[in-house]
């Protein structure tokens, strides 16, 4: 009886001992803390979601509106992202963006690469490298709306004259566009997305109120939106900026969202809500940023203007050209270079495009 029971203890022992080694294979729970660590959402708090996240925005999550304010650079010196899309790879090419118009003002289609000439820095450019009709390459577009007490008066119709541009613009599993408004910060209410109806949502999402940062709102869109945006190719990038071009708010200046729109290279179209009848400071604004970006300003002083103006955008966006060129004279300096396109045996004709790019630097 007593060897029985010593038999039974050393067992018991033995599986006390097993059963502790077998835990001490095991990996540890999850601490309280580690358990909190989850992804954060790629949306800013009170930011819509995007209605088809890109891979990249999976990936990082997205800045703040409002850190536009506090990360914006006070010189305008390029970044190393900057740089690098600013000419792609090969490093040696520039990518423009332009619009043949006759005497006229009507768009001319029907050119090819030996129609035109590019000069760079006053120099005949070495090669054209490629060249694309505009009608064939998706759109990358935001729209810009000064949501600040200035513009009270016509909101409602300026919301829906830009809910019917997108409409008619935004082709689905083609084009995508994001919508954001500005007061004294900058508000993504819609991201990337080729949902015409959630884009509809994010512009009636917006609430006139507050002062304008429209220099901020500008360097955002193109450098957190337009210039980190996914591109598996070709493709166009525009902006619609709607302010009446009084900024009182911004940390940035009016040129250094000029240079942010050229590193990344943004067609900027502005329409003008003035409505006093005459050109003010605010439109000399506007028309500066549309014509450096190869854009046009609009001053539809008439309420029904508006939608015109978004008309005419949406018909140049459809007929426009593309090249990219190797420079003659090609440096890694980082400085800004200007750009020349010259519609060869064609007398009359206008070229519009930005005005020049900012190199790489070593």
């Amino acid at each position: 009886m007593k060897v029985r029971s010593f038999i039974v203890l050393i067992l018991g022992l033995g599986l006390i001992v097993s059963c502790g080694l077998a835990q001490d294979d095991l990996p540890a729970a999850p601490s309280a803390v580690q358990e909190q660590k989850k992804p954060k959402s790629s949306v800013p708090a009170g930011q819509a979601q995007p209605d088809t996240p890109s891979p990249q925005q999976q990936s990082k999550a997205e800045p703040k509106p409002a850190d536009v304010s506090s990360t914006s650079p006070k010189s305008p010196g390029p970044t190393a992202e900057e740089d690098a899309t600013t000419i792609r790879v090969p490093v040696n090419e520039v990518n423009v963006i332009f619009t043949v118009t006759d005497k006229h003002g009507r768009y001319v289609k029907d050119l090819k690469k030996n129609d035109f000439n590019v000069v760079d820095d006053s120099k005949p450019a070495a090669e054209i490298r490629s060249f694309h009709n505009e009608t064939d390459l998706p759109l990358q577009v935001g729209l810009l709306i000064d949501a600040s007490n200035s513009v009270r008066d016509r909101f409602k119709f300026e919301q829906e004259s830009a809910i019917e541009f997108l409409n008619q613009t935004v082709r689905p599993r083609y084009d995508r566009a994001f919508v954001v408004g500005f007061d004294v910060t900058p508000e993504v209410t819609q991201d990337f997305t080729d949902n015409t109806e959630a884009l509809s949502r994010g512009v009636r999402a917006l609430k006139a109120g507050g002062g304008t940062a429209m220099y901020d709102a500008l360097y955002f869109a193109c450098r957190d939106k337009l210039l980190k945006a996914q591109r598996g190719g070709p493709t166009r990038r525009a902006i619609i900026l709607l302010s009446d071009g009084d900024d009182n708010q911004s940390h940035v200046t009016r040129e250094e969202a000029i240079e942010m729109a050229q590193r990344a290279e943004v067609i900027v179209y502005t329409i003008s809500t003035n409505v006093t009848g005459a050109r003010g400071r605010g439109d000399k604004v506007l028309e500066r940023i549309a014509e450096a970006t190869g854009g046009r300003p609009f001053f539809p002083f008439q309420i029904n203007d508006v939608a015109n103006a978004f008309l005419e955008i949406q018909d140049e966006l459809r007929s426009q050209y593309a090249l990219s060129y190797k420079p003659a004279d090609f440096h890694l300096d980082g400085r800004y270079h200007t750009i020349e396109i010259l519609a060869q045996n064609h007398k009359g004709l206008r070229v519009r495009s930005r005005r020049g790019y900012y190199a790489p630097a070593q």
